[in-house]
């Protein structure tokens, strides 16, 4: 039995395969994307992921049976909690000016088959987030013409009554999900184009709905006879946040599109700030002027602007609103298509995917393989699909790609930089002697203990430290730690920071609901995760930071990237548990693709060196003495790392 167990050596190398890093190019700015975006045009692709049906719609539902006026609270700190995602975002996307969004930054740092999970969940995000928003727009202008289209559907084609299905089929959200995907396959420009179309409407639209509301207000509707400012008080507000949280949704566009703009360092974090700060302007003055023209406990959740304006004797301004959320559907709809084929480019151009979907059109310079197969793919799941219940998926997958982006910033802020390892010298070179100062990229061999202390006493004298290492302050306390290799601490401390926060957040979520803990053991278990929360945000503090970069950078690292995790750990866990379990069932599907074919297809494990056979002669002298010679056939990446040669080891025996 114990020759089938696998060996302790085969398992750290199968560890070791499942979290390997991808390797950059030296030149990240070389593509076969076009690189033809500006700043404006990221700025409008992610106003167009945020500002959808949610302005429309949600304001409505959230205002009259969650938060009341006190939505503008919730919303200002959901586009708070949004920003510390963003910022995450907009620092990789600076620094690694490639396309995969989320997939991309975790891969470069966390490990593959982390990578893997995270693109494998913002897929099929991706697709139901686009057959749902294609299903509310052709329900919304159905609901113009009086639910014509429905009725003609139900007639002339039946109704459905089946599991998972919607009720009849809808050939009208197929339909503008058709021609969507068309638009998209001829390119960056043109996607870009016609978002900024859509985009310009959608914000003439808001800006008509600010002024005429504001014209309208009328302040006694958040008197205290209407129930006042927060009539669900605190609880109210930050159920609220919860749900306005995900409004922000979309800005991971303009990450994805990275590879795509012309100055992907300075455009990447600019559109990013300016969507987000667009957007929550946008959701915060909606929800003012809403609450404020009429009684927040009397709106319509279904169209509450709509009818709104309606109640106050302009029903024209109706038609106007429609029309706006329309167009900002249309927005969302551009970006789900443009963002979902770019990330399935990406994986498969790391190996991870078919590898089908790297292919790019020559002319025009997008993954049309990858648009056409998902546009038909999202198309079909808008025409037979019932959707309301796989929308909260939408919410865990994105919520987990922060979780894990916001890591990754933490685990690459702390890591050396290509630059910083020294090299190896070179195998026949001579090694410097022992009174030379070793030059950058020269290793130096030193033969005796002595030299090897002072060379510690020398390191550790010098004041400029690489990241990753303990910093001298604390080394008299926390000396031991010197010992590890550079980025190894941080990396064990982001892990026991997540579990601390998953702890925490299980505790405040279901300490007192299901599992009905005793006032103390409560008290206790966040006593002691959120010590371990904070001391484990202390130890990754307490090393060396990588030095500023000309690329944007995230501030307060790592507290910034700490408040975004447990945030999103926490939204997490409120979800459903109808949503994890389909969610685990995702997951392990992604699972079975990765080790049927994406760990035997990716470029890293082509990279990796090929185990070489070692032979050995024996010469018998005449003088009885056997003498072995062992000559290793090295691969050229162990040559260049200074190995000694083993072809003239002799040895008598």
């Amino acid at each position: 039995m114990a020759r089938w167990l696998p060996r302790s050596t085969d398992l750290i190398r199968f560890c070791q395969k499942l979290n390997r890093v991808k390797t950059l190019e030296d030149d990240m700015m070389e593509t076969s994307f076009n690189r033809c975006l500006s700043t404006i045009d990221l700025t409008l692709l992610g106003i167009g992921g945020m500002v959808g049906s949610g302005l429309y719609v949600l304001t409505g539902t959230v205002a009259k049976e969650i938060a009341g006026p006190a939505i503008i609270i919730s919303f200002i700190i959901a586009g708070f909690a949004s920003l510390l995602a963003a910022l995450c975002y907009a620092e990789f996307g600076a620094r690694v000016p490639k396309t995969g969004s989320a997939y991309m930054f975790t891969y470069v740092s966390v490990g593959e088959i982390w990578a893997f999970l995270i693109g494998w969940n913002v897929l099929l995000e991706y697709m139901i987030g686009g057959a749902a928003v294609a299903r509310a727009w052709s329900g919304y202008l159905d609901s113009i013409f009086n639910h014509k289209i429905k009725n003609f559907t139900e007639t002339h084609v039946g109704v459905w009554q089946m599991p998972f299905l919607a009720r009849y089929p809808d050939f009208l959200a197929a339909a503008i999900l058709l021609v969507a995907t068309a638009f998209i396959s001829f390119g960056a420009k043109v996607s870009s184009w016609l978002n900024h179309v859509f985009s310009a409407i959608s914000m003439g639209v808001i800006l008509f709905i600010l002024i005429m509301g504001f014209v309208l207000a009328q302040p006694k509707n958040w008197s205290t006879q209407e129930g006042g400012f927060a009539p669900y008080g605190l609880s109210g507000i930050m159920a609220g946040t919860a749900t306005c949280f995900y409004a922000f949704v979309g800005f991971d566009v303009i990450a994805a599109s990275s590879e795509e703009a012309r100055n992907p360092q300075r455009a990447v974090p600019r559109a990013i700030a300016f969507s987000l700060g667009l957007a929550t302007g946008a959701y915060i003055l909606v929800s003012v002027v809403l609450t404020l023209m009429v009684p927040w406990h009397t709106l319509d959740p279904d169209s509450a602007l709509a009818d709104a304006f309606y109640r106050r004797g302009y029903a024209w301004a109706g038609f106007l609103v429609a029309a706006g959320s329309i167009c900002a559907m249309n927005t969302v709809l551009l970006s789900n298509l443009f963002s979902l084929p770019r990330i399935v480019y990406a994986m498969a151009e790391d190996g991870l995917f078919f590898q089908v979907f790297s292919r790019v059109h020559p002319r025009t310079q997008v993954p049309v393989v990858g648009i056409v197969v998902f546009g038909l793919l999202m198309a079909l799941l808008a025409l037979i699909f019932d959707l309301e219940a796989l929308v909260q998926f939408l919410s865990i997958g994105t919520l987990l790609a922060y979780t894990f982006v916001a890591a990754s910033i933490i685990v690459l802020r702390f890591q050396q930089q290509k630059g910083d390892v020294p090299a190896p010298a070179a195998s026949g070179q001579p090694n410097p002697e022992p009174h030379e100062g070793p030059s950058r990229g020269e290793l130096k061999e030193y033969e005796s203990f002595s030299d090897k202390l002072q060379l510690v006493d020398r390191d550790k004298s010098k004041e400029h430290r690489e990241p990753g290492q303990l910093k001298a302050a604390f080394e008299p306390y926390l000396e031991f730690l010197s010992d590890f290799y550079p980025g190894e601490v941080v990396t064990v401390a982001v892990v026991t920071l997540m579990v601390s926060a998953i702890c925490l957040c299980s505790v405040l979520v279901f300490g007192n609901t299901h599992l009905h803990l005793p006032t103390w053991s409560y008290s206790l278990l966040l006593v002691l995760f959120s010590l371990g929360f904070l001391l484990s945000l202390l130890l990754i503090w307490a090393h060396e930071q990588q030095h500023s970069t000309l690329t944007f950078q995230i501030p307060l690292v790592p507290l910034s990237p700490a408040l975004s995790i447990i945030l999103n750990i926490y939204l997490m866990l409120k979800l459903s548990y109808m949503t994890w379990l389909r969610f685990a069932v995702w997951l392990l599907l992604g699972l079975l693709v990765y080790f049927s074919y994406g760990i035997w297809h990716s470029k890293e494990n082509l990279r990796e060196p090929r185990p070489q056979r070692v032979s050995a002669r024996y010469v018998v002298f005449p003088g009885g003495s056997l003498e072995e010679r062992v000559q290793a056939v090295q691969p050229s990446s162990q040559a260049a790392t200074g190995l000694p040669d083993t072809d003239t080891n002799d040895c008598n025996r």
